[in-house]
Order: structure tokens, then sequence, then C-alpha cells
């Protein structure tokens, strides 16, 4: 159900992206001489937002600076909504719309998320995800909403001219996996319906 306008919660900012069905949160921080501290998710606020997603799982990755991860996603009936942040450090978080029927089909979002911005993205079934770590390192947290299927992975290759999608570093400076390298472009990749 997409959010066509800003919501303002007690303790977050819930708003539509260029891609309405993915969101940008942001927490409201309260700071004082200790540190800080926020609230990284609050099931009835997001609920109101998004009904219907209910999260099984949180997973957390560190990464080095050039590290591109993505862009994945999983097949139905295995496919995963992520509500992602970074605890420490600065990535470029992308999405991809892969749903054939989506007046958005091929387009993606690209958000800064970092430690000391506290955002995140909430990311819906039907997208590619990936992102590519700015800082010299970087602490990655997601929850997910399905379980992990190795046989349902399914990605579509960073690069693709045909997404235009522009990583801030050099493509000789990357550190990939020896599966994101080969993963098919969008034109052949497995869409949703």
């Amino acid at each position: 159900m997409p959010l066509w306008r800003l919501t303002i919660y007690k303790f977050m900012k819930i708003i539509p992206t260029s891609i309405p069905d993915v969101l940008l949160i942001e927490p409201r921080v309260f700071k004082d001489p200790r540190g800080y501290f926020f609230e990284s998710f609050n099931e009835a606020a997001f609920h109101k937002a998004v009904p219907g997603v209910q999260f099984i799982q949180d997973n957390e990755a560190f990464s080095q600076r050039g590290t591109l991860r993505g862009l994945h996603f999983q097949a139905p009936p295995y496919a995963q909504a992520k509500l992602v942040r970074v605890v420490q450090g600065r990535v470029l978080d992308v999405a991809v719309d892969m749903r054939k029927r989506s007046p958005t089909f091929g387009q993606h979002v690209d958000m800064e998320l970092s430690g000391e911005n506290k955002r995140q993205l909430y990311v819906p079934r039907g997208f590619a995800h990936g992102y590519v770590v700015l800082s010299e390192t970087a602490v990655f947290a997601y929850k997910v909403d399905h379980v992990y299927h190795k046989a349902s992975e399914q990605g579509v290759i960073f690069n693709d001219p045909a997404l235009a999608i522009h990583w801030p570093i050099d493509a000789d400076q990357l550190l990939l996996s020896d599966k994101d390298k080969v993963l098919p472009q969008f034109k052949d990749a497995v869409y949703f319906d």
C-alpha cells in the first residue's frame, strides 16, 4: 500500500521516496552529554504505514570500503521485505523495482544511510537490493520478513547500464563476491508478477 505523504509519529518520520512503496524512515534522536537514544523500530508506527509486514529475523554485516553487496532478492514464494540501516559507517543503499506491472518497473531509489544520519530504508518485496560501503568500514543491519531460501536467490548485475545506477566508487576499486560478479542483466532477470 503506497504512502503518498509524509507521516510523522511521535518518534519517527516516514517519508515516501520517488518509488512510493520504498519508504525512508527518519527517527527522532535524543542527544545529551552522555550520548544519544532513539527508537530504531516501533512496530505500531511501522504497521500504520506498512500494514501486514511481520519481520522475523535481524541480520548484520560488517564490510570494508568499496564492498558492494547486491543487487539481490529472493523469488516468490520466498520473497523478502527488508528494513535496512547502518549502525556504523556510511553506505549508498539501492532498491530496484522488479515488479513487471509497476509504473516504476526498472527504476531505482538510492539513499545514503549512515551511523550518523540514522536513516532507514524500507524495501518491500518485489525489489532487488544492494549497497556499497563508502566509509573505511561499515556495520549494516537489516530486518527481513521471510526465511532465507538458497534455491530462491536471484539478482541483477550492479553495473547494468539499463539501470543507470551511479555507484560513487570506481568499478576497479569495488570488492564483489564471485556470485555478484556474474549476476544477470536486468533484461534477463527474474521479475515479480
